[in-house]
């Protein structure tokens, strides 16, 4: 469980009798983690987090094992009316947080299913969004996840540099797009980094196509002029923070004018972001993740190329390489959540030229006390050529 006295003193701040956290079968990661939910979790279960008291859960009588360390009080039932007598009991006049997101506007952030919200409306309760409450408890990193982040950040760094320097000499030598993720995937685990998906390795005009995956036996091979775009997240285990990021390499001694010309305009929108949030933190004001957005995709509608870069700056990263804290969006939705300390995100624009080719740079930035960290320590700042 997390710091019952941060919660309370944040529940305050935000005028709400609690936060309710829901949990089934796993479809709110923000429960498992701010609960450290293990075990079998196939009934519904609420726990509130109330302003004022302990600690409230009720679960089902055949999950109550889960519960022997819960430190507070639990509430069982079996019934459907039970419960339903139970949930108006606890919140009728209550106004909680929830992981909701009216119209879905920020799909991370509605994890609670509608029909959940017209009971607990129903029983009484007055349900808001936990927006503020999951960046500040679930989405922020631990002291040893940032440490983690870091060791990973710099080791996918040296495999993508090193990978990208040999494979761009290796144009027309039959070198496919699977057999360098392969390469990669063994440099990577090599030195202690796990994966959850194989990284993206696209030649050419798949590079204009943002979350491809190269099939064996249907994926391209290096040819001369080709841009090699290489998307690769690991981390030191599956339960920390991973690293996120993307590297771009051309198969020729020199880019073309106009691959150059779309690496420039991702680059400086990319650093244009991220001088958006640092620029905000020295002014001691608060920066919003649409913001960050706006800011890398002014750079990229400035070069004329807005309608080829098709989605948002940057997602959260917290235990999912995709988070549930702000991403960094006004594109795909309006992000208004607050970039708060301890929490961690990608910085990735892209702009895509379909049958050409596509450029993406990525980089992460965590939150901290004395500012924005950017990781890796030294990000790409120019292609690598053969």
């Amino acid at each position: 469980m997390i710091d019952r006295a941060e919660v309370q003193k944040a529940l305050t701040e935000a005028g709400l009798d609690g936060w309710l956290l829901y949990a089934f079968r796993g479809m709110n990661p923000v429960a498992v983690r701010v609960l450290g939910l293990t075990g079998m979790n196939t009934r519904r279960l609420f726990v509130l987090l109330p302003r004022e008291g302990e600690p409230v859960a009720v679960a089902h009588k055949i999950e109550l094992q889960g519960m022997e360390s819960f430190p507070g009080k639990v509430i069982p039932y079996a019934r459907w009316s039970e419960l339903h007598e139970i949930l108006g009991s606890l919140l009728r006049g209550r106004t909680v947080a929830m992981e909701i997101s009216p119209e879905d506007a920020v799909p991370y952030l509605d994890r609670v299913p509608y029909g959940v919200i017209e009971l607990l409306r129903r029983a009484g309760a007055v349900v808001v969004p936990s927006g503020g409450l999951v960046s500040r408890f679930a989405a922020s990193w631990s002291r040893s996840e940032l440490q983690d982040h870091r060791a990973a950040a710099e080791i996918l760094a040296g495999v993508a540099r090193r990978s990208l320097e040999r494979a761009v000499g290796e144009a027309d030598q039959n070198l496919s797009e699977t057999a360098l993720q392969t390469r990669v995937i063994a440099e990577v685990e090599s030195q202690g980094l796990v994966f959850d998906e194989p990284p993206i390795v696209a030649f050419g005009a798949n590079s204009a196509k943002p979350h491809y995956q190269p099939q064996p036996g249907k994926d391209a091979t290096l040819r001369k002029g080709d841009v090699v775009l290489l998307d690769l997240w690991a981390g030191r285990s599956r339960e920390t923070v991973f690293a996120d990021q993307t590297w771009i390499g051309v198969a020729d001694r020199t880019a073309s004018d106009r691959i150059r010309e779309v690496w420039d305009t991702v680059r400086h929108a990319r650093d244009a972001a991220v001088e958006t949030i640092r620029q905000a933190w020295n002014e001691h004001r608060p920066v919003m993740g649409f913001e960050a957005d706006q800011a890398a995709r002014a750079v990229v509608e400035r070069a004329g190329l807005g309608d080829r870069f098709v989605h948002r700056t940057g997602h959260s990263i917290d235990r999912d390489l995709h988070g549930s804290g702000p991403h960094l969006d006004d594109y795909e939705t309006h992000d208004d959540r607050t970039l708060v300390p301890g929490i961690g995100f990608s910085v990735e624009p892209g702009v895509y030229l379909p049958g050409e080719f596509g450029i993406r740079s990525e980089v992460n930035v965590f939150m901290g006390e004395s500012g924005p960290e950017v990781t890796p320590r030294h990000p790409q700042t120019e292609l690598i050529t053969g």
